[in-house]
């Protein structure tokens, strides 16, 4: 229910945010027509909403910071690593790549169906390949400070309930506890059951917490945050796969044995039903990846949308209402990061308790 609120409320300001950009457009299309007979001539390069929103929700090879009044770019550059059939592994920084550079043999393409990929080009200048990438990119260097927290953050926790068992966490200590417990009582043992849950709670505290400091992060909109990385249909896609595979392999022999021969259904059904379950059974965790996915980079898309106004009219005027719906979206999205990570949490339990439950006959 508050899921669904939440997202008419994104789609209705979305629909207002496109709205005003397009009269605002229109507008400047009208002075700039009046404006034609002037005999001052001023060139200026025309911002560009859409190409603004995507630089900031894709994955790139460098952690950009802020552009200055000059054009100028300012940049973290990231590890490149990349291994070509023809010269073998390279390991260069992406600064290497900036602005269009050539670096042994490799650019970064500016082309639609490649753009952002890096290619392997010939002494002409002609494309000759794409190598395999394992560069450090942006959502994976985010993705590397939200693991290296967690392991600082858990790891010393582990070591104080050690040292004392009647130790009583405070602060941030106290609040991921309160977390902890809740998904014990209120996802692992509801869904999976008491005498189960026990050898499943890594997994589940791991991806919620996981995805709940990355959601966290995306809104934090300096270095060294800000990374799109529940937003990466690649990033939701390996979640939900780590969830079909302890799934599949929690299957106990009533789930396989209602798999392939549901009770109940007449036999000539049979040819019929069991391909619907195994689709079903792919089905789910695909749900998860999408679901993650379209959430957040919704949440960032209306965020940088709303900002864009600023840019798109060209004047300070509009600033305290765009100002105002920003922070009104960011708060938004502050309960977006708790709910996505417990949403997912609990269905990825509820799928392993269902493979995981014995069946009293």
């Amino acid at each position: 229910m508050l899921s669904g609120i939440i997202n008419r409320i994104r789609i209705i300001l979305f629909l207002l945010t496109i709205l005003a950009a397009s009269f605002t457009l229109y507008a400047e299309d009208e002075n700039h027509q009046s404006a034609e007979n002037s005999h001052e001539t001023q060139t200026e390069e025309e911002f560009n909403a859409n190409d603004f929103i995507l630089d900031h929700i894709k994955d790139t090879h460098d952690w950009h910071l802020w552009t200055n009044s000059h054009g100028h770019h300012v940049s973290v550059p990231l590890p490149v690593i990349l291994y070509s059939k023809i010269s073998g592994f390279h390991i260069f920084l992406s600064s290497r790549l900036a602005h269009g550079n050539e670096y042994k043999g490799f650019i970064i393409s500016a082309e639609n169906e490649n753009a952002g990929k890096i290619l392997e080009i010939d002494e002409a200048g002609e494309v000759i390949g794409i190598p395999l990438d394992f560069s450090i990119t942006k959502n994976v260097a985010g993705m590397l400070v939200v693991v290296f927290l967690m392991l600082l953050v858990f790891t010393r926790m582990g070591k104080m309930y050690k040292q004392e068992s009647s130790y009583i966490p405070k602060g941030i200590f106290g609040f991921i506890e309160i977390l902890i417990i809740f998904i014990r009582d209120q996802v692992a043992i509801p869904n999976i059951g008491e005498k189960k849950y026990v050898k499943y709670m890594p997994y589940l505290l791991t991806v919620f917490f996981f995805i709940l400091i990355n959601n966290l992060f995306g809104l934090i909109p300096f270095f060294p945050f800000g990374a799109n990385v529940t937003g990466n249909i690649a990033v939701t896609m390996v979640l939900a796969s780590f969830t079909l595979i302890i799934t599949t392999i929690s299957g106990t022999k009533d789930y396989w044995k209602h798999m392939v021969a549901t009770p109940g259904v007449p036999l000539w059904l049979f040819p019929i039903i069991f391909p619907i379950e195994i689709t079903g059974m792919f089905v789910r965790p695909f749900a998860l990846m999408v679901r993650l996915f379209a959430n957040i980079t919704a949440g960032h898309i209306i965020v940088i949308s709303l900002v864009s106004l600023i840019f798109i009219f060209k004047s300070l005027s509009v600033a305290p209402i765009t100002v105002t719906l920003v922070l009104f979206m960011d708060f938004l999205e502050l309960l977006v990061a708790f709910l996505q990570a417990y949403v997912f949490t609990l269905l990825s339990a509820l799928f392993i308790g269902l493979a995981a439950k014995e069946h009293h006959h």
